[in-house]
């Protein structure tokens, strides 16, 4: 059985050596989906019976590893100089340093890492993180796969 949940979140990035506009300060509306597999719980008098795992509970785990943690904020690549300075001058800025440049496959790549052992397979039914899809835009995404 798979299910997925959906988050949304508010961030703001650049592509450093985009050819196009991307290459400028700028925010997106992103949107989270995360994607389960397992068996459907059975035991007898558990809230989860009936269930892959609690929707509530996925969402919760995903806010706290990821969506508390990107939500407006600059995420910023590391090795984005000019940028990193100037975001480092202003006082309590929530920002947000990267491994790779933020683009939707990168991010969806990190937050897919990020998540990954933040399931776990608590009820022995074989949970698995399946995908994480990550929109930039409501008609452009990225998928990370197991």
């Amino acid at each position: 059985m798979n299910i997925t949940t959906r988050l949304e979140f508010d961030a703001g990035h650049r592509i450093p050596y985009h050819k196009s506009q991307c290459r400028n300060l700028h925010g997106h509306r992103y949107a989270l989906e995360i994607s389960l597999s397992g068996d459907i719980i059975t035991q007898d008098n558990l809230s989860e019976s009936g269930m892959v795992m609690d929707f509530s509970d996925v969402k919760r785990i995903a806010r706290e590893s990821v969506v508390d943690v990107w939500d407006h904020a600059f995420l910023v690549f590391k090795d984005d100089v000019e940028v990193l300075n100037f975001l480092n001058s202003l006082n309590d800025h929530k920002t947000v340093v990267f491994p790779t440049v933020p683009t939707a496959e990168n991010m969806a790549a990190e937050a897919f890492k990020i998540l990954r052992s933040q399931y776990k397979d608590t009820y022995g039914n074989h949970l698995k993180l399946e995908r994480v899809r990550l929109y930039e835009t409501p008609n452009s995404w990225a998928d990370a796969l197991s």
